[in-house]
């Protein structure tokens, strides 16, 4: 007992108010007397008082007060008997590579295949268990927008903030984005526990997208690769000139459509172990979903280890204690006993 500790100790300062509430029990009776002297006669207060028991009542009154004071000890939720547990906390690497390029304005997926896939990764933020996240945009260049964190609230910061403007390079080197990665974020400590999950259309600008995966794979990372968009003829994309009017990207006087490349990116996954190719096209992306069935379940390494003191929760005494007294004033009566 002598090792105690609150955990929500500022409840604690509702005690100053029980001297007040013990006042207004002295000052209700003061009333109660004065409102039977104005209206009864002072011989029938006294054969009135007869039945009242001022003990009785001021054992109810304790009652209360006393009743009070363990509710507030159990709202702070004192805690002791401290005992030592091992805590592990364990991980995946997991680096989220996004498709920044102007196609991914196309709109086949609603508002447009590049918000839905932010989407799609904050959902899949929002049901990790531990995992280091980083983040690589590409177009015809990549960059590094978060390193390797465990601070969801950053990343997530950095992940809205992403639009097709974050790389002033256009096309699509996904070669460059997979060694963007290898080289500024994973590290070469470990060759398993990591994961790219590669976002993208799969129209990629001669960067050697499969020679990269095979590089992925080699060093021990999985790839998984999910490919968004219209295969076939494509799609087009919808761009907004200085005029801020809306139209349809052209090039020479062509209208350009985007379409899904999936053969690019099943070449890919198939190069790298355990990779695995998730055809959304404009259906429904399931990060979250994703995680759960292929990272969450997937074997994760220590990431650290520490001896907490786990203290045990008593609140429940001075709860349970509080309203048995307020049962027992309840129970009490102000009558005497009759002899």
């Amino acid at each position: 007992m002598s090792d105690v500790r609150w955990q929500d100790v500022q409840w604690l300062f509702l005690l100053w108010g029980l001297p007040l509430l013990a006042l207004v029990f002295v000052y209700a009776a003061q009333r109660r007397r004065r409102a039977l002297g104005l209206f009864v006669d002072p011989v029938l207060v006294e054969r009135l008082s007869r039945s009242v028991s001022p003990v009785r009542r001021r054992w109810k009154a304790a009652l209360v007060l006393s009743a009070a004071a363990l509710l507030i000890v159990a709202l702070a939720r004192p805690q002791w008997n401290p005992k030592p547990k091992l805590v592990r906390r364990q991980g995946r690497d997991v680096v989220f590579v996004l498709d920044v390029s102007r196609s991914m304005l196309a709109e086949d997926l609603r508002p447009n295949r590049l918000e839905r896939a932010k989407l799609a990764i904050g959902d899949c933020i929002d049901v990790l268990e531990g995992d280091r996240v980083g983040l690589v945009v590409f177009a015809g260049t990549a960059a590094v927008i978060c390193p390797l964190t465990l601070d969801y609230g950053f990343f997530r910061m950095m992940l809205n903030q992403v639009d097709t403007q974050t790389v002033s390079r256009g096309g699509t080197m996904i070669g460059d984005a997979l060694r963007k990665a290898l080289d500024e974020v994973f590290d070469d400590q470990q060759r398993k526990y990591k994961d790219i999950v590669l976002i993208t259309d799969g129209e990629d600008h001669d960067s050697f997208p499969e020679e990269a995966a095979r590089q992925v794979g080699e060093r021990g990372i999985r790839l998984l690769a999910v490919g968004l968009g219209t295969e076939g003829e494509g799609e087009p994309i919808p761009v907004t000139g200085e005029d801020g009017r809306r139209a349809l990207l052209e090039y020479k006087g062509e209208r350009v459509f985007s379409r899904l490349d999936a053969d690019t990116l099943r070449r890919m996954v198939n190069v790298t172990p355990g990779g695995k190719y998730l055809p959304v096209a404009t259906g429904t992306i399931n990060l979250d979903t994703v995680y759960a069935n292929l990272i969450a379940a997937a074997e994760k390494r220590e990431v650290e280890s520490q001896t907490i003191r786990r203290y045990e929760e008593k609140y429940q005494v001075f709860l349970a204690a509080g309203f048995l007294l307020l049962c027992v004033e309840t129970a009490l009566s102000e009558r005497r006993r009759r002899p």
